[in-house]
C-alpha cells in the first residue's frame, strides 16, 4: 500500500491536512519508528495534493505494509457522527451511484438542509474525489441531468473503468449508467463476428466500445449530443478496439438514411424507443436482432410492442430480463428479439 514517510516533528502537521484533504486511508492504522511517522493513503491519492504538502514539508511515498484498524466502517452512516436526527436517518438512501471517481447521491427533499454532511460522510466512506447530489432525473433529447456539487473537489469529468476499458465522461453533459455494466457484458457475449450493428443512441459509446473491444464488428455510435459525440471520440481513442466504431452526432432520423441495413440494433432509450421501433424493425436485415429497451411493469407488454410493429414478420423471443428497478412496479426492461 502506498503511504507516507515524515519526520516526527512534522507529522502533526502532515496529518491534519491528508485529512482535511480526504487523502488519508482511515480503515489502516498510522505507524511509526523512532525518527519517522508512517500515514497510509487512499487507493487514488491526488499527487497534486501531495505536492502541495511536499513543498512545505520535506516527505516521501513509499510502498509500506500498514496495519488494519480493528473496526472497518461497512455503511457511510457510520460518518454521520449523530448529526442527523436519529428519525431521519433512515430515509436516507443508502445506494448511490459511482462514475469514475465522482459519487452521485440522491437525497429526499425532506434532507436537503443535510446534503452537505451527508456528502461530507460518503465522501469519507467512499474515499472518492468528489460527491454531486442529483437534482434532476434524466431528461430532455440530450439526456442529461442536474447536479450540485455538495462535497470533495468540485470537477464533474472524470474516467470510468468498467471490465478493462475506460470511459471518459461528464455525468452532468451526457448520459451514462455504471448499472448497466453487466448489460454491456451481456450484449457483448451475444454479438457474433463481423455483424454491422447501430446502436442509436449511444451516448458516449459505452455499448459500441465493449463490443467492438471483444467483437470485430463494425458499429455506428450515434447520438445527436455533441458532447456525446466529442467523449465517443475520446474513448475511442483510449482504448484497444478489435472492431470498428464509427461515431455519428446526429438525430437517428436523419442520420439513419445514409447507414446500411444492420445485422443488430440497439436500443437503449426506455422512455422512448418504442418511438423508434417502425425506423428500427425496416432497417434492420432478415434474421437481424433488436436489443431493444423499455420501462414497462410488465414483460408483456414490451414484447407486444415489439410484435406490433414488426407484423407481419415473424419475432423470435431469445431473452427478457428485468435490468433494474425505475420506480414502483416499473422495470427497466431488456428485450433480446429476432425479426425473420
Amino acid at each position: 500500500m502506498k503511504g507516507i514517510k515524515i519526520i516526527k516533528e512534522n507529522a502533526n502537521d502532515v496529518r491534519k491536512l491528508l485529512i482535511s484533504n480526504n487523502q488519508l486511508n482511515v480503515e489502516c492504522k498510522v505507524d511509526k519508528d523512532e525518527t519517522n511517522v508512517y500515514f497510509p493513503l487512499i487507493d487514488n491519492y491526488d499527487e497534486n495534493i501531495l505536492n502541495e504538502i511536499r513543498e512545505k514539508y520535506p516527505l516521501s511515498i513509499i510502498d509500506y505494509d500498514f496495519p488494519e484498524t480493528k473496526h472497518r466502517v461497512k455503511n457511510f452512516m457510520e460518518y454521520l457522527d449523530n448529526r442527523i436526527p436519529e428519525d431521519k436517518v433512515e430515509e436516507i438512501k443508502k445506494s448511490f451511484d459511482v462514475i469514475g471517481d465522482i459519487v452521485i447521491l440522491e437525497i429526499p427533499p425532506e434532507l436537503e438542509d443535510e446534503k452537505y454532511i451527508i456528502g461530507d460522510a460518503v465522501l469519507k466512506f467512499t474515499k472518492r474525489r468528489s460527491v454531486y447530489y442529483k437534482k434532476s432525473k434524466v431528461h430532455g433529447v440530450r439526456r442529461t441531468r442536474d447536479l450540485e456539487y455538495i462535497a470533495g473537489v468540485d470537477n464533474l469529468e472524470t474516467i470510468h473503468k468498467e471490465y478493462g476499458l475506460r470511459f471518459k465522461l461528464n455525468p452532468s453533459t451526457v448520459y451514462f449508467s455504471p448499472r448497466l455494466a453487466t448489460e454491456r457484458s451481456r450484449i457483448v457475449s451475444q454479438v457474433n463476428e463481423n455483424e454491422i450493428i447501430i446502436d442509436f443512441f449511444a451516448g458516449i459509446g459505452s455499448f459500441p466500445i465493449s463490443i467492438a473491444h471483444k467483437k470485430f464488428t463494425k458499429i455506428y455510435s450515434v447520438d445527436i449530443n455533441p458532447e456525446a459525440f466529442k467523449y465517443v471520440n475520446e474513448n475511442i481513442r483510449m482504448n484497444k478496439l478489435i472492431g470498428e466504431v464509427i461515431p455519428i452526432e446526429g438525430d437517428i432520423r436523419e442520420v439513419i438514411k445514409n447507414l446500411p441495413k444492420a445485422d443488430r440494433i440497439i436500443m437503449n432509450l426506455p422512455g422512448t424507443a418504442k418511438d423508434f421501433l417502425p425506423l428500427a424493425v425496416e432497417h434492420l436485415n432478415k434474421g437481424g436482432i433488436l436489443n431493444y429497451y423499455e420501462f414497462a411493469s410488465d414483460e408483456g407488454v414490451v414484447i407486444k410492442h415489439v410484435e406490433e410493429i414488426a407484423n407481419p414478420r415473424k419475432t423470435e423471443v431469445l431473452d427478457i430480463r428485468k435490468v433494474k428497478s425505475q420506480s414502483p412496479k416499473v422495470w427497466h426492461i431488456g428485450l433480446d428479439i429476432k425479426i425473420n
